[in-house]
């Protein structure tokens, strides 16, 4: 039995709902598709390798909690793993009564996380959504990005420049049309009073 496999075997058996991806592109599109409480991650896998794959997640503010599970023993690597946003790290091989334990102390303290809101909206980074009076708002990625900026700085003003910053890449062009679009897209979902234009500086959102 490979090694994903066996672990999918002992988790099932404690109740968990665990998604198997056999490659890091594979997991990255779960990650668009579904919303996780954990991750277990291998670093020497196909395609996307976990570190990139973490730092991918990472920076699309998905702070869902995330555990290595790897061969690697170099200090290099556990410090890589760390510094780019791992709760945790165990080396293969490892006893699965001591994975069971870590898993069940980390969901502990990632339910603890508290959630930003603003009026009846809410932002759970772990599970990289926004909701609105309880209902979850669907949201695209860079949507959502723009929704969570908007909520952490809930009644204050969010320039042109700080979205351009937080949402793309220097190397990327975006026009003021194109940030326009996706505030018109937000007020679809939201109500329109809700996200004021400051003519010529940006946007606020009413908390």
């Amino acid at each position: 039995m490979l090694f994903g496999e066996s672990i999918v075997d002992v988790l099932e058996e404690e109740g968990f709902e665990v998604t198997l991806c056999r490659n890091g592109q594979a997991a990255l599109d779960e990650t668009y598709k579904n919303r996780f409480d954990l991750y277990l991650l291998d670093i020497n896998v196909p395609l996307i390798d976990g570190l990139s794959l973490l730092q991918e997640l990472r920076r699309a503010d998905d702070t869902t909690p995330c555990i290595y599970l790897s061969s690697h023993q170099e200090i290099e690597t556990l410090t890589k793993a760390f510094e780019i946003g791992a709760e945790d790290y165990l080396k293969k091989p490892f006893d699965t009564d001591e994975l069971l334990i870590r898993i069940h102390a980390l969901l502990r303290r990632s339910k603890g996380k508290v959630r930003h809101c603003a009026g009846e909206l809410c932002l759970d980074e772990t599970h990289k959504c926004v909701l609105m009076g309880g209902r979850e708002l669907s949201f695209s990625l860079k949507e959502y990005q723009l929704m969570a900026l908007f909520i952490r700085n809930a009644g204050e003003i969010v320039t042109k420049e700080t979205i351009m910053d937080t949402l793309w890449t220097p190397s990327e062009m975006i026009s003021d049309g194109a940030i326009r679009v996706y505030i018109n897209r937000l007020k679809q979902e939201i109500g329109s009073e809700l996200i004021v234009n400051i003519r010529g500086v940006g946007y606020r959102l009413v908390p």
